[in-house]
């Protein structure tokens, strides 16, 4: 095997980690979530810009708020998940630039000056992660189910501002027993590397 990972790790990160439906009732704390972030904060973004903000949903009312705003199939999962994670691109992310790219401050101004151009930059970067977030959350033993079934626009206005974009919900849990579906079909080596 050519990985440096452990494969213990590389199971638990990849190989037997699934999308989890339902959870014990298990909750997730903020230590947890810290150091969920602190290591996935190292994920690598464009300019180092960064643009992910996360949103937790902790609070009874605030959950309520959130599955009007929910597609149908997954008002339940969400309902009874032990933490949920709104994930967001900031759309301003660039004002941080100075500070968070010291090798090249005016970045800010020769790249990011126009919003069209952060806002295709954020979705981007932020989706970046948002991946790094759902392995983040397997390496702390819980497990994740990202969803994009939901009204984005409902939910801008319901909990961020018109400079943040809601890229997905995360269910994050520890799983239940019949928390995932069997695992589904992988495309191929050959099927997705082209070598030119």
């Amino acid at each position: 095997m050519s990985l440096v990972l452990d494969p213990a790790a590389q199971d638990l990160l990849f190989r037997e980690a699934h999308t989890a439906n339902s959870f014990t009732d298990e909750q997730v704390t903020d230590e947890q979530v810290r150091a969920i972030y602190d290591l996935v904060k190292y994920g690598p973004t464009a300019f180092n810009q960064t643009p992910l903000r996360i949103t937790l949903v902790r609070s009874p009312e605030a959950r309520e708020r959130l599955l009007g705003h929910m597609a149908e199939g997954n008002r339940a999962k969400t309902a009874a998940a032990p933490l949920v994670a709104i994930l967001s691109a900031d759309n301003e992310f660039h004002e941080e630039l100075p500070a968070l790219f010291p090798a090249f401050p005016q970045a800010k101004d020769a790249f990011f000056a126009e919003r069209p151009v952060r806002e295709r930059s954020a979705a981007l970067n932020a989706a970046l992660q948002a991946a790094y977030f759902v392995v983040g959350v397997r390496a702390a033993g819980l497990a994740a189910g990202p969803m994009t079934g939901f009204d984005a626009e409902g939910v801008r206005k319901e909990f961020l501002d018109d400079d943040h974009a809601p890229l997905m919900i995360v269910n994050i849990g520890r799983p239940a027993a019949d928390a995932s579906y069997p695992r589904s079909p992988r495309l191929a080596y050959d099927d997705v590397i082209t070598t030119v």
